[in-house]
C-alpha cells in the first residue's frame, strides 16, 4: 500500500519491513492497520503472542519508540529473531546465528567420528560431512557471512578444521572471494541423494552390525541364556557335546527336546538370597539397585553398555546406572550415549573450572521403569580442579514411607586432587541438602581415589568391601544407613582398569523388619486411682498380720495377692496393636481417609474418572497436615507446661530417636532352661549361709518415710514378680504407706527378707544384631517395686553411717563424683610422672566376668561389720542376697526357677553400693602406683621411673591375688594394657601376664566413655563424638521440617548432641589440636544453622564448666584432688598456687587450666 513498506513472504511466514524517515511512522503504522483489515476480510487469524516486532536504529541519539497495537495488545519488541532458519538481530551482527550454528555442527562432528571409528573411507566421511555439517555451517551463507567478524569466522573454520582432521582429507574452506563462487560451490551434487539413503540404512544396521564384533566364550553366552528374559520358548531345550567354545568341528552336535521341564531348576543353595529378591521386584525395591563403573571414556562403552542392557537381566533391569570418567563433551549428545530405556543426567567437565580439556565427567542414567523422567530434578552440579560431582533428586514409583525421596550423587575426586578441598565441598553439599531434605535417602556413589568421606560424614557408611582397581578399592558407594547395599564385582567396560561393581539393596523397609506387635496394657484414669484409694483407706490390715503369726513371708505375700487384685478388678485391661512405622498422629480418622483415596483409585481406574480420588487425595493430605500441626502444637504446649517427660516422648516419637531394643521372641521352649542356667553359672553352693543369731535391728522406719519414698516412684516403670503396678503405689501411698511400713520394720527385726520381694525375673536382650552363644544376651532383672523402695530407704541408712574419707578413688555411688573426676585423676597422675625425665606409664584396664554376680554374700557381711555396720543388719543383707528365686521369660516361655546364693541382683538399688563396700579394700599397696575404680571399671595406673617396673608388677600381682581371695574372675581377654612413653629412645617393654596369659596391648581404648591413646592427643575421641553428634543432627532436622519452634529445637539439641559433644569435656578438651576443635565447632555450627538460634561455642562450654567444677572441688575437702588447689597468702584472696609444668599437655590439662582459671577471676 505505501512505497516505503514491504511485505515480504515465504510460504506463511510473513515479514512487514517498515522505512522510517524522520521519526514519521504514520505509514509503517497504516501497513499494520491494513494487513489486519485483509486478515479479517480473508478469515486469516494473527496470533499476537507469537507475532514479534524489532527495531533497527543505528542513530547514535535514539528516542523511545512506541510499540505497535493489534486488536488491542501490544506486540512484544524483541532483539533478536530466528528469521527463516537465519538469527537475525537488532544490530544486525551475526554473534548469535554463528554461535548457534557452531553448536549444532560441533553435535553433529560426534557422529562423523564415530564413523571414523567404524572405519568408513575419507570419501564416504567427506560425503558425510557435506550433507549434515557443511550444509548447517553454510545454509543461507550468502545473505550473512559478508558481515560477519573476524571472530565468528575463526569459529566456523574451526569447526571445519575439526572436521578435516577427523576425515583425513581437504576440505572446502569456509573464506571465499565472492558471492557467486560461494554459491556455486555450496550446490550439492546430484549423486549425494543416494548417498543420504544409504547413510539411513547404515545408522539402522549399525547396531547389528557392532553386536556382531563382538565375541563371547561359551561360560559367557551360557550366563548371557540364562540371564535374558527375550526369548520364551515352549518347549526348553539342552545342548550336549557342545564344542569348549563353539569351534566348527567334525563332531555332530546334538539338540535333544527336554520332556521334563522341571528338571531344569535352580542349583541348590541359588534359590534364595538379595540378588534372588532383587529380581523378584526389581523396580520396587526399598533402594534403587546401581551399576557402578569408571568407563574411561562413554562413548567408546556405548556398545558394550547397551549390548549388556539387552542380555544381561540385572544389568537391565538396575534403577541407576552411576559412570565416571565419562570424557564427555558438550558436542555429545545424550541421545547417542543413552542405553534404551534409561534417562540420562550429565555433569561434563568443564575447561574453564577445572584447567583441564579432556577427561572428567561424571553421569547417571535411571530406569524410566523405575522413575519417571520428570520425577527426577537435578539439584546440582559441580566442577573444579578437585573435585567434579552431580546430585540428582528422585521420586520413583515406590517408594517406602520412611523416605521424602532418594538423592543420588555421582563423584569423581582425580588421583592428584587436593582431598581434603574436596571432601569439605561434598560434605558443605550435602549437609545442606540433609537439611532441606532430613527424610530422605542418600547415597553417594563415585571414584573417590584416595579420598574417605567418612572422615567428613562419619553417620555415612560404605559399602563396597572389594577391590576394584588392583587390590585397592578406590571406587566407593555411601548412604546413611548401615548395610543398605550388598556389593558384586563386575567385569569392567572395555579396557578400563576399575571393576564395574553391582550394588544390591539389603535395606529392609521399617515395616518389614519387625512384624506387628499385641500388647496389653491397663487402662488407668482418675476414677481407678480414686476407687482404689478408697478401696485400700476402709481394709483392715492389721487382720493380714494376725492370720500370718508373724511369718513375714505369708504376712508380705498375702498383701501383696489382696492388692494385685484389686488393682485387676478396678483397671480395666485394653489390647493394643502397633505398628514399626506408626506415628502417634496417625489416628484412626487418617486411616479411614486413607481407604476412601484407595477405593476411590480403584474405583477411577475403572471408569476412567479420577476426580473423586484427586479430591480423596486432597482431604487426606490436608488431614495429616492437621493431625502433624496437632500433635506440633501438643508437644510445645508440654514444653511451655514443664512437661519435659510428654515433651521428650513426643521429640522421640517425630524422630525416631533411640528406638527401643526388641525382645526375644524365639520359640524354642528350651531356650530359656538354659539361658537361665547361664545367667547362674558363678553359684558356689559351698559358701556358708547362716550366720549366728544376734540382737534385734534398731533400725526402722515410719509411715510418712514410706509414704514419701512411694510417692517419688516412676508410675510408667513395669511390675515386679509380685505383679503390683508402680502407678497403684504412686496413686495410694498414703494408704498403702501403713502396712508396708509394718512388714517392712518386721522384716528389719527378723533379719528376714519376704521371699516375694526377693523373686527376679530376667528378660534377655541380645546384645548384637546376630546372636551366635549364650553370652550374646543381656539379663535384664525385672523386680518388685515395694522392694526396690525398701532398698532405697536402707541404703540412705548405710550410706549416712560410712565416712566420708572411704575408698576416695572409687567415682562411683559418691556425692560430687563422676566419671569426669576418674578421667582428670588419672591423666593428672600420668602427666605429672611424665613431666619428669626417664619416666613413662603403664595403664591396666581391668575387666571383670560378671563382677556383680560373683560377690560371696558370707565375705561382704564381714567386710560390712568391719566397716561398723550393725551386726543385725548385715545380717539382713545376707539373707537379701541369699535364697533368691530367679526365672527366664523369653516371649511366652518361662524357665523353671532357680534359687541363688551368690551375687548381688543387678537393677536393685541396694547392689552397687554393696559391689563398691565390697572392693572397698581393693588399694594400691605401693606409692608408684594407683587403683582408679569406678563402679566395676579398675584401672591400674603405673608410675615407672628409671624403666623399674619392679613395684608395678607387684602390684599386678597382689591384683590378682586379691581377686582370687573374693572371688572375683579376671577376664584376661577383654584386659587391656597401654603403654604412654613420650622419650626419644625408646625400649621394648616385656608384656604382662596374669594367670599365664599374656595381656594384650594396645594404642587406644575407650577408658569410662572417652578414647585415650598412648599419645594421650584425642584425635580418636573427637572424631568419635563427631560421628554421633552428625547422626543425631538428623533428627534435629526432622524436628525443623516438623515445624517446632527455635526454642525446642535448642533443648533437643542440648539434650542429644552436645552432651555428646560435651561430654567428660574439662578431661580432654584443653589438649585437643586446633583441627580437633574445628571439627567439634563445625557440628555446633550445622546444628545453629538448624536451629536458628545463637548456641554457645565448646570453648565457652569448655571453660564455664572447668570454673564451675574446680569450685565444687574446693567446697568438697573429701575429694582426692582438693589437696591441689592450694590457697595463697591471705594478702592474695581467691588466688590459687599454680602447678608447675614442664610440657604443654600438662599445662593444658584440667587442674592446672583451673587454677588459671580462678586467678583470672580474681
Amino acid at each position: 500500500m505505501h512505497t516505503s513498506n514491504s511485505i515480504i513472504k515465504f510460504a506463511d511466514d510473513t515479514t512487514v519491513v517498515g522505512l522510517i524517515t524522520n521519526n514519521d511512522e504514520t505509514a509503517y503504522r497504516e501497513e499494520v492497520r491494513a494487513l489486519g483489515v485483509w486478515c479479517q476480510e480473508n478469515n486469516l487469524t494473527l496470533n499476537v503472542n507469537k507475532t514479534k516486532e524489532m527495531i533497527v536504529d543505528f542513530r547514535k541519539q535514539q528516542r523511545e519508540h512506541p510499540p505497535i497495537h493489534i486488536d488491542g495488545t501490544v506486540v512484544e519488541r524483541v532483539v533478536s529473531f530466528k528469521f527463516l532458519g537465519v538469527h537475525i538481530t537488532d544490530k544486525l551482527n551475526w554473534s548469535t546465528h554463528t554461535d548457534s550454528v557452531v553448536k549444532k555442527a560441533q553435535q553433529r562432528l560426534f557422529n562423523l567420528r564415530r564413523l571414523k571409528k567404524f572405519g568408513l573411507s575419507p570419501k564416504a566421511l567427506t560425503n558425510f560431512y557435506r550433507c549434515t555439517i557443511e550444509s548447517i555451517l553454510s545454509g543461507c551463507i550468502t545473505a550473512w557471512y559478508g558481515n560477519c567478524s573476524a571472530h565468528n569466522r575463526k569459529a566456523l573454520q574451526r569447526v571445519v578444521r575439526s572436521a578435516q582432521r577427523i576425515t583425513g582429507g581437504k576440505l572446502l574452506t569456509s573464506v571465499l572471494p565472492a558471492p557467486t563462487e560461494m554459491a556455486a560451490s555450496l550446490r550439492v551434487p546430484r549423486k549425494l541423494c543416494s548417498f543420504l539413503f544409504f547413510y539411513v540404512l547404515f545408522l539402522t544396521l549399525v547396531p547389528q552390525v557392532i553386536l556382531g564384533f563382538i565375541t563371547y566364550s561359551r561360560k559367557e553366552l551360557l550366563n548371557i541364556r540364562s540371564a535374558s528374559t527375550h526369548h520364551q520358548y515352549d518347549q526348553e531345550y539342552v545342548f550336549r557335546d557342545a564344542d569348549p567354545v563353539f569351534c566348527l568341528t567334525n563332531r555332530t552336535t546334538e539338540w535333544i527336546l527336554c520332556s521334563d521341564p522341571k528338571k531344569r531348576l535352580r542349583k541348590r543353595g541359588k534359590r534364595g538370597g538379595l540378588l534372588v529378591r532383587l529380581r523378584r521386584r526389581a523396580q520396587r525395591a526399598p533402594l534403587p539397585s546401581i551399576l557402578l563403573a569408571n568407563v574411561q571414556s562413554l562413548d567408546n562403552k556405548v556398545d558394550e553398555i547397551r549390548a549388556r542392557v539387552a542380555f544381561q537381566r540385572d544389568i537391565r533391569d538396575c534403577n541407576v546406572l552411576c559412570f565416571t570418567e565419562t570424557w564427555l563433551t558438550g558436542e555429545t549428545l545424550s541421545e547417542a550415549v543413552q542405553p534404551t530405556g534409561f534417562s540420562t543426567h550429565r555433569a561434563d567437565r568443564n575447561k574453564h573450572l577445572s584447567g583441564k580439556k579432556r577427561g572428567g565427567g561424571v553421569c547417571l542414567m535411571a530406569n524410566v521403569t523405575w522413575c519417571d523422567e520428570r520425577n527426577i530434578q537435578e539439584l546440582k552440579s559441580f566442577c573444579s580442579p578437585d573435585l567434579e560431582f552431580l546430585t540428582i533428586k528422585c521420586r520413583p514409583h515406590y517408594l517406602p514411607r520412611e523416605f521424602s525421596s532418594i538423592i543420588i550423587t555421582a563423584v569423581y575426586i582425580p588421583p592428584q586432587a587436593d582431598t581434603s578441598m574436596a571432601l569439605n565441598e561434598l560434605y558443605l553439599t550435602l549437609c545442606k541438602l540433609e537439611t532441606i531434605y532430613p527424610e530422605a535417602a542418600f547415597i553417594v556413589a563415585g571414584d573417590f581415589n584416595k579420598a574417605n568421606l567418612k572422615t567428613r560424614l562419619p553417620k555415612f557408611y560404605q559399602h563396597i568391601d572389594c577391590a576394584t582397581r588392583g587390590g585397592k578399592t578406590l571406587d566407593h558407594c555411601y548412604s546413611n544407613f548401615r548395610d543398605a547395599y550388598k556389593a558384586l564385582p563386575r567385569p569392567p567396560f572395555g579396557k578400563a582398569d576399575h571393576d564395574s561393581i553391582l550394588l544390591i539393596p539389603a535395606y529392609r523397609q521399617k515395616l518389614k523388619q519387625e512384624a506387628p506387635t499385641l500388647r496389653s496394657v491397663q487402662r488407668w484414669s482418675d476414677q481407678a486411682d480414686s476407687t482404689l484409694q478408697d478401696c485400700f483407706h476402709h481394709v483392715d490390715w492389721e487382720m493380714f498380720r494376725i492370720a500370718s503369726d508373724n511369718n513375714i513371708d505369708e504376712y508380705a505375700d498375702s498383701v501383696c495377692e489382696f492388692i494385685r487384685t484389686c488393682v485387676e478388678d478396678v483397671v480395666p485391661i485394653a489390647t493394643i496393636k502397633t505398628f514399626p512405622n506408626q506415628k502417634p498422629w496417625i489416628d484412626g480418622s487418617i486411616r479411614v481417609k486413607l481407604k476412601v483415596r484407595t477405593t476411590a483409585f480403584n474405583q477411577g481406574k475403572v471408569s476412567g474418572n479420577m476426580t473423586e480420588y484427586k479430591q480423596c487425595s486432597y482431604s487426606l493430605r490436608k488431614a495429616i497436615k492437621q493431625a502433624k500441626r496437632q500433635y506440633r502444637d501438643k508437644v510445645e504446649s508440654q514444653f511451655n507446661g514443664s512437661d519435659t517427660r510428654g515433651m521428650w516422648q513426643g521429640l522421640q516419637s517425630i524422630t525416631d530417636y533411640r528406638k527401643k531394643s526388641s525382645p526375644v521372641t524365639d520359640q524354642d521352649v528350651l531356650l530359656p532352661g538354659r539361658l537361665n542356667n547361664f545367667f547362674a553359672r558363678f553359684e558356689d553352693n559351698t559358701v556358708p549361709l547362716t550366720r549366728p543369731a544376734t540382737k534385734t535391728c534398731g533400725l526402722s522406719f515410719t509411715a510418712a518415710e514410706v509414704s514419701k519414698t512411694f510417692k517419688r516412684v516412676n508410675p510408667r516403670k513395669a511390675a515386679g514378680p509380685d505383679g503390683i503396678p508402680s502407678r497403684a503405689l504412686r496413686a495410694c501411698a498414703d494408704q498403702l504407706a501403713g502396712v508396708f511400713t509394718d512388714i517392712f520394720n518386721q522384716s528389719l527385726y527378723q533379719s528376714a527378707v519376704p521371699t516375694c520381694f526377693k523373686r527376679a525375673t530376667i528378660v534377655p536382650v541380645p546384645k548384637k544384631a546376630k546372636v551366635t552363644e549364650l553370652n550374646d544376651y543381656r539379663p535384664v532383672a525385672l523386680t518388685s517395686v515395694i522392694m526396690k523402695c525398701f532398698e532405697r530407704l536402707v541404703k540412705d541408712h548405710i550410706t549416712s553411717t560410712l565416712p566420708d574419707t572411704l575408698d576416695p578413688l572409687q567415682f562411683a555411688y559418691r556425692p560430687n563424683r563422676s566419671t569426669d573426676d576418674a578421667i582428670s585423676t588419672t591423666l593428672h597422675t600420668a602427666l605429672t610422672h611424665l613431666d619428669k625425665r626417664n619416666t613413662y606409664v603403664r595403664m591396666l584396664f581391668i575387666d571383670y566376668s560378671s563382677a556383680f554376680n560373683t560377690i560371696v554374700p558370707s565375705k561382704l557381711v564381714i567386710k560390712l561389720e568391719t566397716l561398723g555396720l550393725d551386726p543385725a543388719l548385715c545380717n539382713w543383707v545376707l539373707d537379701f542376697l541369699t535364697g533368691r528365686p530367679q526365672v527366664v521369660r523369653v516371649g511366652n516361655n518361662i524357665s523353671s526357677p532357680l534359687i541363688l546364693n551368690t551375687g548381688a541382683p543387678q537393677g536393685c538399688v541396694l547392689s552397687p553400693l554393696l559391689y563398691s563396700l565390697f572392693t572397698h579394700d581393693c588399694v594400691a599397696t605401693h606409692a608408684s602406683n594407683s587403683i582408679i575404680k569406678f563402679a566395676d571399671d579398675t584401672t591400674v595406673v603405673g608410675l615407672i621411673t628409671n624403666n623399674d617396673e619392679t613395684a608395678y608388677r607387684e602390684e599386678v600381682r597382689a591384683l590378682g591375688v586379691w581377686c582370687q581371695e573374693n572371688n572375683l574372675t579376671l577376664n584376661v581377654n577383654k584386659t587391656k594394657e597401654m603403654i604412654v612413653d613420650f622419650r626419644k629412645q625408646q625400649r621394648e617393654h616385656p608384656p604382662i601376664h596374669i594367670d599365664g596369659t599374656v595381656v594384650e596391648r594396645v594404642a587406644s581404648f575407650k577408658f569410662l566413655g572417652i578414647h585415650i591413646t598412648d599419645k594421650l592427643n584425642w584425635s580418636t575421641h573427637t572424631d568419635s563424638i563427631v560421628k554421633k553428634a552428625q547422626q543425631r543432627l538428623f533428627n534435629l532436622r526432622r524436628l525443623k521440617k516438623f515445624g517446632l519452634s527455635p526454642k525446642a529445637l535448642t533443648n533437643f539439641y542440648r539434650c542429644t548432641i552436645e552432651s555428646i559433644l560435651a561430654g567428660c569435656i574439662t578431661a580432654w578438651y584443653g589438649n585437643c589440636t586446633a583441627l580437633n576443635r574445628k571439627a567439634l565447632q563445625r557440628v555446633v555450627r550445622s546444628a545453629q544453622r538448624i536451629t536458628g538460634g545463637k548456641l554457645p561455642a565448646l570453648q565457652d562450654t569448655y571453660t564455664t564448666r572447668c570454673h564451675r567444677k574446680a569450685i565444687k572441688i574446693i567446697k568438697d575437702i573429701n575429694h582426692p584432688s582438693h589437696c591441689l588447689f592450694t590457697p595463697l597468702s591471705s594478702r592474695r584472696r581467691g588466688q590459687y598456687r599454680c602447678i608447675k609444668a614442664g610440657t604443654e599437655r600438662l599445662k593444658n590439662s584440667f587442674y592446672l587450666k583451673a587454677i588459671r582459671l580462678l586467678n583470672s577471676h580474681h
